[in-house]
């Protein structure tokens, strides 16, 4: 799909240099970049919804279970 941005010039003059400094063409460029910032995002958007989650919900283990979780991580070699 074609899309029209508009950019501050220096913005867009380091996007030709590194484009061009990595073989690719600008839209590549721009391409990838914008899929990884809405990886990044997503990912903290994700983080976001699990804290609210865990803040809403008490956190306690069952003892027995506790026990068990630090009895294997005393073997751990850290």
């Amino acid at each position: 799909m074609k899309v029209a941005i508009s950019v501050p010039d220096p913005v867009f003059a380091a996007a030709e240099r590194l484009a061009s400094h990595l073989g690719k063409s600008r839209s590549q460029l721009d391409s990838e970049a914008l899929a990884r910032y809405l990886e990044v995002n997503q990912a903290s958007v994700i983080t976001e919804q699990l804290n609210a989650v865990y803040a809403s919900q008490p956190a306690q283990l069952d003892q027995a279970l506790q026990a068990a979780q630090l009895q294997a991580l005393s073997d751990e070699a850290w």
